[in-house]
């Protein structure tokens, strides 16, 4: 057990730029208020499959200090790794190698699955850590409260492209994923043009729309979100209507990977992680190829889903990345903990965790999405945060 004042920071869930600015500026600031700083590698698996007694396991825990987080901030990814475990409901392939028979039968709680929260708690106290930091969308978020509701002292901060955390108008990695869409769809424009071809961009979006709706917003595209099943009929129509205006004679969409056209279904695909999530199955592809049957027109689908994750965070990400972790370290000052940093009203904030009942946060259509036009609404934003969306 250690004496002094511990804080320890893990990433969960998928990669997004800005992780290592959170981790960088917590770190700084939990050594100015007297903290040592430990980060727990590999997300939930850290707390899951470091061995007890192990101080100094490498494959799962990392001190940090402020030389070796000196110059994180200009890279993407998470220097600490990432993984989708989900404690509650391991799986027994999943389970550490080393832990015996006994051991393993003690957390079963049925069908075959493990519930390991009882060994994270036992870590955390093992480990001395007086707060816990984690970054993550909605899965880590939901395990976030389970600790929360333990007893432990955690502060969360929200992180997807998604930008569907309930509770807050911003999560980490979105602005990002914005730019390096709008990037993508406009060099692409030359080839479209070059070929008279109508584009199928498809981004990231299985529940909600926001990451196609702000790259529609920011390029002047005609888009597809999950919040709207739509009439594909009509959206050829003005597809083709575009093709023929254009003088570079070409068109295109940006679809969410989990927008589906009426009477349309679009499987799942892919093994299951831990969460309960599976791959969609590729709808950029699907809607191109009905498209060119419904149009005649050659069609082209290109994805717009991993390379926006890639690289380092642009200047707004970097702006909240650094401030979401300092409004951390304030509660954390303040003797504040079991709250999410957030955005709200435009304004920095921090809420209570997301309850998973609710699910993600989705696309409020009537106010923010034209459905007939397939476009965002640009008009009646007076009053609106800047570059933000409000909650409902």
């Amino acid at each position: 057990m250690t004496t002094s004042r511990r804080i320890a920071i893990l990433t969960g869930g998928g990669d997004v730029p800005g992780l290592n600015a959170v981790i960088k500026s917590v770190v700084y600031r939990a050594t100015e208020a007297g903290y040592t700083a430990l980060g727990i590698r590999r997300g939930w698996e850290g707390l899951t499959h470091v061995r007890s007694g192990a101080e100094l396991d490498a494959d799962y825990l990392r001190p940090l200090d402020r030389i070796n987080t000196r110059t994180i901030e200009r890279t993407g990814g998470t220097i600490l790794h990432t993984s989708r475990t989900n404690p509650r409901k391991m799986r027994a392939p999943g389970l550490p190698p080393w832990m015996g028979d006994a051991e393993r039968a003690s957390y079963e709680v049925g069908d075959g699955i493990y519930d390991l929260t009882r060994r994270v708690l036992d870590n955390l106290r093992e480990l001395g850590i007086d707060v816990l930091v984690t970054i993550g969308g909605d899965d880590t978020l939901s395990y976030s409260r389970v600790l929360v509701n333990a007893g432990v002292p955690l502060l969360a901060i929200p992180k997807t492209m998604d930008n569907d955390v309930q509770g807050t108008e911003y999560c980490i990695g979105f602005s990002t994923a914005i730019t390096r869409a709008k990037e993508a769809i406009n060099r692409q424009r030359t080839t479209l043009g070059s070929h008279e071809r109508i584009g199928v961009f498809r981004i990231f979006g299985r529940d909600a729309g926001f990451s196609a709706l702000y790259t529609a917003y920011v390029t002047s595209a005609r888009c597809v979100i999950p919040e709207a099943p739509y009439d594909l009929d009509a959206l050829c129509r003005l597809l083709s209507a575009d093709h023929a205006a254009n003088p570079s004679h070409y068109a295109f969409v940006i679809t969410a990977e989990g927008a589906i056209w009426q009477g349309a279904q679009m499987m799942d695909v892919g093994v299951t992680d831990a969460f309960g999530h599976r791959h969609k199955a590729n709808v950029g592809e699907a809607l191109a190829v009905e498209i060119r049957e419904r149009t005649g027109i050659e069609t082209l689908a290109s994805e717009l889903t991993y390379d926006l994750r890639s690289g380092e965070p642009d200047s707004i990400d970097s702006l909240v990345a650094t401030t979401f972790a300092n409004i951390a370290m304030d509660l954390v000052e303040a003797g504040v903990t079991g709250r999410m940093v957030a955005i709200q009203d435009g304004k920095y904030a921090h809420a209570a965790l997301p309850d998973p009942a609710l699910g993600p946060r989705k696309v409020h259509v009537p106010e923010m999405y034209n459905v007939a036009r397939f476009r965002p609404r640009y008009n009646g934003k007076l009053g609106d945060p800047m570059l933000l969306v409000g909650l409902d």
